[in-house]
């Protein structure tokens, strides 16, 4: 042994115990028996002092023992390990885009040319069944006058006579002509020289390539119209975080012209190709636009809320020392001491925690500030015990030089959740607002709700359930997301669909008579003009 060959065959264990060593304190691993200075650094080499009543394995304990004043100096601060859910959150970037499934365009199913436009401007807003353009087509014209002939011939009962008037009829629906249009020709019994065009949904005018006077053509598309009442969000995810994606997760993005609020939607879409240049796949978010905040185009960040499981071992990140080979934490024992465990780590989880696998259990208490100095006293006791030669040795203690103050370090108090706001109205509250005042759309006071209550509520509705989305395997049901048992295919969710609203006035059901499309009656009955029964107006 070195100690041994140093102080001679006639010392003794209490001879080598009573010598004392001298290191830096800049270099714990600097450790000699005489004073001097620091080869490294130059400063003056400090002794190293055992505890009184220690013995010469002293040095090997597996714990390290810090009074309270010197715990006050260090800084040392200790967290509880807890068990809780593991959430992990993406954050990413994407771009606002148009819900595919609320595009339409206008077309013509003939050859005309344009007399009219009735919506002339990109950008505009229209509502279903509200006028686009009229247009002349000599097809039109044609089929209207074999149509009225046999109206003419009404009276007639001959098979023949009611066979035609069949053809004329499918034949004016097949160039979209409505049946409020036909009952208009069958009433005036006047042929209409233009076509009334309609709008086939509600939503703006994305693309407009119809002017005045312009030929059309059949099958040429005249308007493009989006539906912006909901809004689908591009995000890019990394392929090591597409594991955390699933379907029906909530999700949450914020745009740089309303720094005030955030938009809560859905995942509705993993897309099952990875950009081999950027690494990273695209994945669709589904919001609700209320007024229309989220314009396609928008560049915004997005967060991606995943659960992986419902109860883990989580600490503080900053209580973990990485050294590349292993991971270290020091936990906190009785009477101010502290020992160092290797732990292993798995995923990193929300609000700076990460889940341990091993090395300590919930209930524990964790050094997260000032550990760093008691890895340097591990590695300076780790020197001496080199130094001195020790073997196989029971472990012990050993204390750090005593400082003069004391004080017992106090664990941070739980801070309160942060309070939000949202709209009360059930289609308003995918907004989330930081201050308090009145909603934007519909003017009512914003109500505040902490962020544990904001998850209880379900924007854009309730998930049902999930389900298979190829249509011969709509019969399965689950009540979580993941693969279809029959071909194994992710799963869709199912939302409910949106409830009326109480305060709408109930439409009242028309009959008419199909005869004699101009008596129109409140009630069923017959009609004053043929005896027909009336039916109902759908």
């Amino acid at each position: 042994m070195v100690l041994s060959a140093l102080l001679g065959p006639a010392a003794d264990a209490r001879s080598e115990n009573s010598k004392t060593l001298y290191t830096c304190g800049m270099h714990p691993q600097v450790i000699q028996d005489h004073p001097g200075n620091c080869p490294i650094c130059g400063m003056k080499l400090t002794p190293i002092r055992n505890g009184a009543g220690a013995d010469t394995n002293a040095a090997s304990s597996s714990a390290i023992a810090v009074d309270a004043a010197t715990q006050q100096n260090m800084n040392l601060r200790t967290a509880l390990v807890e068990r809780g859910p593991l959430r992990k959150t993406i954050r990413t970037v994407g771009t606002i885009d148009y819900n595919e499934t609320a595009l339409a365009d206008v077309t013509t199913h003939f050859k005309g040319w344009i007399e009219k436009l009735d919506v002339d401007a990109t950008g505009q807003l229209v509502h279903r069944g509200q006028p686009l353009f009229e247009v002349h087509a000599p097809d039109i014209y044609d089929a209207q006058v074999a149509f009225l002939q046999t109206v003419t011939n009404s009276f007639k009962k001959f098979k023949s006579v009611i066979a035609a008037r069949k053809d004329a009829i499918r034949v004016l629906k097949n160039f979209d002509v409505s049946d409020e249009q036909i009952a208009q020709i069958e009433t005036n019994r006047t042929v209409l020289r233009t076509l009334t065009v309609p709008a086939p949904i509600s939503g703006f005018v994305i693309e407009k390539d119809a002017v005045a006077g312009q030929m059309v053509d059949a099958g040429i598309k005249l308007y493009r119209i989006a539906d912006l009442g909901i809004v689908w969000v591009i995000a890019q995810v990394y392929e090591q975080d597409l594991t955390f994606v699933q379907l029906g997760q909530e999700a949450v993005v914020k745009v740089s012209s309303l720094p005030d609020r955030e938009f809560r939607g859905r995942v509705t879409f993993i897309y099952p190709t990875v950009d081999e240049k950027t690494r990273t796949a695209r994945v669709r978010l589904e919001f609700e636009n209320p007024g229309y905040y989220l314009k396609p185009g928008m560049f915004v960040s997005a967060q991606i809320q995943a659960e992986l499981e419902p109860s883990a071992v989580l600490v503080p990140e900053s209580a973990v020392l990485r050294s590349g080979a292993k991971n270290t934490v020091f936990v906190a024992l009785a009477g101010g001491k502290f020992a160092a465990r290797d732990v292993t780590l798995g995923v990193e989880s929300e609000n700076d925690l990460i889940q341990v696998t091993s090395g300590v259990n919930a209930g524990d208490r964790v050094v997260t500030s000032g550990q760093f100095l008691l890895d340097s006293e591990s590695q300076l006791r780790e020197a001496i015990d080199k130094l001195r030669g020790s073997t196989a040795a029971p472990k012990a203690e050993v204390d750090v030089v005593r400082g003069t103050a004391a004080a017992v370090p106090t664990p941070a108090k739980a801070e309160p959740e942060a309070t939000v706001y949202v709209c009360p109205m059930p289609e308003h509250v995918a907004i989330v607002y930081d201050h308090a005042g009145n909603c934007p759309i519909c003017g009512m006071a914003l109500v505040p709700v902490t962020p544990s209550a904001l998850k209880k509520i379900q924007p854009g509705g309730k998930v049902l359930y999930y389900t298979c989305p190829m249509p011969e395997h709509a019969s399965v049901h689950e009540d979580k997301p993941g693969k279809c048992p029959l071909c194994a295919m992710t799963l869709i969710p199912v939302m409910a669909p949106p409830v009326a609203a109480t305060n709408a006035a109930p439409v009242k059901q028309k009959y008419f008579c199909p005869m004699h499309p101009e008596v129109i009656s409140d009630e069923p009955g017959k009609c004053p003009k043929c005896e027909m029964d009336l039916v109902p107006v759908k």
